[in-house]
């Protein structure tokens, strides 16, 4: 159906993805070597997110601030 579950380890230096393409189920991994994949809290156990985010989560880049306001005091 188009959709793919995705988990994190313990430490979030991981994920891995599990992708069903109508005859058998792909695994994917990726790991970080610096910093952590950006996870939602605890309490949230399933999540949907844009292409946009999937390509910043899958990054390492904080995927929850795309959508976020600049601060006022910000000047450009």
């Amino acid at each position: 159906s188009g959709s793919a579950f995705v988990f994190r380890n313990r430490s979030g230096t991981r994920i891995k993805v599990l992708v069903w393409d109508g005859t058998g189920v792909w695994l994917c991994q990726r790991r970080l070597h610096q910093g952590r994949f950006v996870w939602p809290k605890v309490n949230t156990p399933c999540f949907s997110v844009t292409f946009a985010q999937w390509q910043w989560l899958v990054a390492g880049v904080d995927w929850q601030r795309l959508s976020a306001r600049p601060d006022a005091s910000w000047q450009v």
